[in-house]
Formats: structure tokens, sequence, C-alpha cells
């Protein structure tokens, strides 16, 4: 409510969201007949009602349009799941519910504050921004150990045994395990890379982005995350490609990769045992092993979930698999073989489609070959970082609000009428169509 009264809309949604999930505690607090109030909860709420009280014109903009359609599909397959496995309207609609807190509130914010391109680069300015802040305390962590949440909050998060690494710590700080603070920091390198080079922004607070976004790339590294590490040069390599070739080509095997991956495992194809062993010559035995127990339950999950495909077993930790003592005989980590077991093929369809159809309306609205011009630099990070996340969540469940915000927004963007060209001006930024030359003459503010 504060930062709505002293702060334009815009920006108190980028502040709310973002200091939201990097301070507040990893903790639900259950409430009768409504998901548990946590710091996705909380963010969700407080921005809603703030933004009815101070800016309820903006809210009531929103439009429902053709690209909103798998975000709403994917809201409605937990009720599709429940009635069709017996659970009742009542366990469908609850589960509905959880579903539009934690995905639907944050793609409608960002429908109607993102979805052009200012909207899109104050964004990716105030994520990178919340990378840097959390440099200090990453960097404290892998110094003490992951403690800051415990000494703000008074318990750790997550298991601390999976916080040690190499002789030292994976920090965590306040994020629900170490993974997901080190696809932060990833994420907003990348973020941060694609607006130095591009020239969209120069400086922050008066220190030049030459000295941040380095700082911010050096710190991703030393989080130890060996998925993040491979994600963030896969970002880092895509960005030099379409600098040089200006060309969308490892975006677009990116985007391919995550399908014919589910494809192929959910269809027992693949075995994955060549990822296990190039795993292991690089990264050694530790990480081979980790990954191979991943791939072992995958293959135990995924067969009970073709058993019921079109809408999955719903709730309850009913697509889980279990041993002949009642003990889990298969860790349940990525969020695509979650989904498949909960949610069936409607689901895990409708969820990648979300995740990944902003990068492809985006290629489609402004060609690659605008990409580092500095006002398409925001959302051409933004493709690229979509299909990272969703790569991630091959391997693990770690939503992160503020990605879902990023596709609201940019499902809207990328789905205007015309492809357009990105054009900097005097007194604002404006869109203008294709132009018929090779070359445009660009007008640059100063």
């Amino acid at each position: 409510m504060v930062l709505f009264a002293t702060l334009r809309p815009r920006h108190a949604v980028i502040v709310s969201y973002i200091a939201g999930w990097l301070f507040l505690p990893v903790y639900g607090v259950d409430l009768p007949g409504l998901p548990p109030y946590s710091k996705v909860s909380a963010s969700a709420y407080g921005v809603l009602f703030g933004a009815a009280l101070f800016d309820l014109d903006r809210l009531l903009s929103f439009r429902p349009r053709w690209f909103d359609l798998p975000m709403g599909i994917w809201c409605l397959s937990p009720l599709f799941a429940s009635l069709y496995n017996g659970l009742g309207w009542y366990d469908g609609l609850s589960a509905c519910l959880s579903e539009l807190v934690q995905w639907g509130i944050a793609y409608y914010l960002g429908r109607v504050y993102f979805s052009d391109w200012e909207g899109v680069r104050e964004l990716a300015i105030g994520m990178f921004v919340g990378g840097l802040v959390y440099i200090p305390f990453c960097l404290i962590e892998m110094r003490l150990s992951p403690q800051l949440h415990r000494l703000v909050y008074g318990f750790h998060q997550h298991s601390f045994v999976q916080s040690k690494r190499e002789g030292g710590y994976r920090p965590m700080v306040f994020m629900q395990h170490g993974l997901a603070c080190a696809m932060w920091m990833t994420t907003t390198s990348v973020v941060g890379l694609w607006l130095w080079t591009s020239g969209a922004v120069k400086r922050i607070y008066h220190v030049p982005m030459y000295v941040l976004v380095p700082a911010l790339v050096i710190t991703a590294v030393l989080c130890k995350s060996a998925g993040a590490l491979i994600l963030l040069l896969a970002g880092l390599g895509t960005f030099y490609w379409i600098r040089q070739f200006r060309n969308a080509l490892p975006l677009m095997a990116m985007i391919l990769f995550i399908p014919a991956y589910v494809g192929l495992r959910a269809s027992a194809t693949w075995s994955g045992q060549n990822l296990v062993n190039a795993a292991q010559s690089v990264f050694g035995e530790d990480r081979a092993a980790s990954l191979q127990t991943r791939l072992d339950a995958e293959n135990l999950l995924t067969e009970k979930a073709l058993k019921q495909p079109a809408f999955g077993y719903g709730r309850w930790n009913r697509n889980r698999v279990y041993d002949e003592n009642g003990r889990d005989a298969a860790i349940t980590d990525g969020l695509w073989v979650i989904v498949l077991g909960q949610n069936g093929i409607t689901g895990l369809a409708s969820i990648t489609l979300t995740i990944l159809m902003p990068a492809l309306l985006y290629w489609w609205r402004c060609p690659p070959r605008w990409w580092m011009h500095p006002m398409a630099a925001p959302g051409a990070a933004f493709a690229v970082l979509l299909p990272l996340h969703m790569l991630d969540n091959l391997w693990n469940a770690m939503v992160n609000p503020i990605y879902v915000l990023i596709i609201g927004g940019m499902v809207a963007l990328g789905a205007s009428a015309r492809r357009a060209q990105p054009r900097r001006q005097p007194g604002g930024f404006a869109v203008v169509p294709r132009p018929m030359v090779a070359r445009p003459a660009v007008a640059m503010a100063g």
C-alpha cells in the first residue's frame, strides 16, 4: 500500500514483487478455504489490493485475447484432474484457486502493466537491480554458510547439507534452495549483459554497467550450481550468437529441445545415459550420480503418469510412486514430470506453451536483427530468459513469480498485430512499422 501511495504504479508492482521474492521468508501460513499465505501469495494479494486502491482503471483495462488461452487452460487444468479422478468440484476449484494465486495474478498484472516497450524495459532494469542487491548477501553466505534466513526468521528454509559444495557453501539467502538462488543470479546476469552491451542502460546509480555486470556474472558462477552454470553459458552463448549473426538459431534450438526432451523421456525412447556421461566428464561423479537419480525417478513417475495421460491424478500426492513400505520410490523434482502426473498432458502442454510462447511471439514481432537495439534489448533478454527458465524446470520445480510477470507482459507485447521496429525518440518511446529500407535511421534521445 505504501509503495503504491509513493511510487508510480508500475514501479510499485516491480518493487513489491522483486523485494517480496528476495526477502520474505520461505514459509506458508495455512488459511481456511484459501491457499497458504506465503511470499508468493503475499506479493500477489498486496499488489492486487494496492493497484485496486490506487490504479483501478489500469486493472480494469484488461481484455482477454487469444494468447491468454494457454494460461487459462493451465489454471483450470486442476479442475479437470479433480473431476476426472472423482475428487469433486470443491477439490478442483480449490486447486484452481491455488494456481490463480501462484500464476494467474502475476500473469494478469504483467498483462496490464508490462505489455509495452517501456514496461518491459523497466521490469528488466528492476530484475537487474534485484540481482545486484543480492550480491553482498550471496558473498556473505559463501563465506559464513547459509545463515541469513535462520538469523532473520529463526529457521533454515532447507536442508543445510545440500548447501555444501566443493569445500565451500552454496548460498540460499531468502530463497527456497541454493538452486533457486543460483538461477536468479544467472538470469539477472543475462538480462544485465543485454542491457549493457545494447546501450539500453549505461549506469545504475552513477555506477557504470561495465563494473556492475561482471560483478553479477562472477557472483553467479561462485554460486556453485552446475545446472545454473550451464544455463548461464547457454544464455551468454545465445547472446553472442545473436549479436554476431543476427538470427535466433540457438534460441530456437533451446525451445525445440524442451518438448523433444519431454516427449523422448516420457515415451522411454531416450534413456539420457549420454547426458549422464557428459555430466561425469565435465562435473565429476557426484553431479553425474545426481542426474542419474533424477532420470531414474522420471522413468518411474512417467510410467505411472501415462496410465492416466489426459488429466493426470490430481493433488494429494496421488501422482507419486511408493515402495512396499509406503515410502517414496522416486523423488519428484522436475516441474514437467510433476505436472504430467498431476494434470496430465493437458496441463503439461498448457504450461509449456505458456512459458515458451512469449519468446516465439517476440521473435515474430521484432526480428532478431533488431535485438541489439536499446529499446528491443530488454525484450530480447526476456525472450532468452524464459526458455532458460523452462530448461531449469526440466529438472527442478522452482517457479519464480517474477518470471510469470514477464510472461504476461511479453506475450501481449509479442502478439501485437504488425511486425515492428522499436525506435527511441525524444520525449518517449515509439513503435513504428518495419521500414522498407534495409538500415533505417534511428533517432536516439540524449
